[in-house]
């Protein structure tokens, strides 16, 4: 039986590399939202330094990408030679870059040679690792087959070196072919209709499905002078779309990122029809996430524009339980049962009013009936 060698990789594992690079770099959202933070996480591993970007609003394919190859310094940038493409073709260049065939070293002697471990995991897989969720581990060597052990979002994998390649090779792949598609028909308004019968059936996924490539070019286009412009029709189109999706978001585990969504779907919505739905969906969400102090304000806003009594005036009760504010949950409770909604609903509010308003609320009910008479 072939000899185990065990290798640990604290030397070589990159977790958060990138992250820690874009706090340095005074652009780095506006590149992540235009480029894509995939491509811009590429593009460092590659070499490719961009310098200049010319944004095409209606087309995002067509924005222009001004870069160099291999130049790590400023002064360097000034030296080489400038390349420029469409975003649509960088993409490419830098996916190309990426899967072009690996070089297979065998692995190191000893286990403090990290320039080895570096060559036989990959240098581009080591940094590719942590944009995909992986944090390595260990390396575990056994004749000629390496298997790395590694944590994917919390959970433990193991896979031979191989496997871990082509795995990664795929997911850089699927990135190209999503950035492809999705820009050809990211903004298709027609889907908001059937994202909302989805959404009907409790079928939040297949919301997902439909919505999913909406957020990042709808937050660039709203900084842009047609964004400003746009219909209110379009805008209130939109701002349910967006809507749809925050919410389904949140029911698929995701909450801050269904509530980024809803924060963008009130942007595009300002006090236009919908405005009122997704104060409430926001404030719900808030709610669901244990933030009942937060989820007053949006709560009580949707109530101002106009939201459907039925649905917010509970959501309001509860909130004013949780912070303990039970004369404001008491006025929320009368008004929830004047909007019409049904006894049962309201009962573990009601008794947990009761409970602890005690002898005040039954001597303040006394005074209403003595005044009533």
């Amino acid at each position: 039986m072939p000899k185990e060698r065990v290798y640990g990789l604290e030397a070589v594992r990159t977790d958060g590399w990138f992250e820690r690079i874009g706090e340095g770099i005074g652009s780095f959202q506006a590149l992540c939202e235009i480029v894509g933070e995939a491509f811009f996480a590429f593009s460092m591993i590659t070499g490719a330094r961009i310098t200049a970007l010319t944004v095409d609003r209606r087309n995002p394919d067509n924005t222009i990408v001004d870069f160099v190859v291999g130049a790590p310094s400023d002064e360097e940038v000034e030296g080489a030679d400038p390349q420029r493409l469409t975003l649509a073709d960088f993409r490419q260049r830098l996916v190309g870059a990426l899967l072009t065939d690996d070089t297979v070293t065998p692995p190191p002697d000893k286990d403090a040679d990290i320039e080895g471990l570096q060559q036989h995991i990959g240098v581009r897989y080591l940094l590719l690792a942590p944009i995909y969720g992986y944090s390595l581990r260990k390396l575990v060597v056994r004749g000629s087959v390496s298997e790395l052990v590694a944590l994917h979002d919390g959970e433990e994998e193991k896979l031979e070196l191989t496997e871990f390649r082509a795995r990664i090779r795929a997911y850089v792949r699927e990135e190209l072919e999503r950035a492809s598609m999705g820009q050809r028909s990211a903004i298709d308004l027609t889907k908001v209709g059937e994202a909302e019968l989805a959404a009907e059936r409790g079928d939040p996924t297949r919301v997902l499905q439909l919505l999913a490539s909406w957020p990042a070019p709808l937050a660039i286009f709203l900084r842009t002078p047609e964004g400003q412009l746009l219909a209110p029709e379009a805008r209130s189109l939109i701002a349910k779309g967006l809507g749809l999706l925050g919410t389904a978001c949140v029911d698929l585990g995701e909450p801050q990122q269904g509530e980024e969504v809803l924060r963008l779907a009130i942007q595009y919505a300002q006090d236009g029809p919908v405005a009122s739905d997704l104060f409430r969906r926001l404030g719900q969400a808030m709610l669901g996430a244990g933030r009942h102090g937060e989820a007053i304000g949006p709560l009580r806003r949707a109530i101002s524009l106009g939201a459907s009594p039925k649905l917010v005036w509970p959501l309001l009760t509860r909130s004013f339980i949780e912070r303990e504010r039970y004369l404001a949950a008491l006025t929320c409770l009368k008004e929830a049962r004047s909007a019409g909604v049904e006894e049962p609903e309201l009962v573990p509010e009601a008794r947990k009013i009761e409970e602890k308003l005690g002898a005040t609320l039954t001597r303040w009910r006394g005074l209403v009936l003595t005044a009533k008479a």
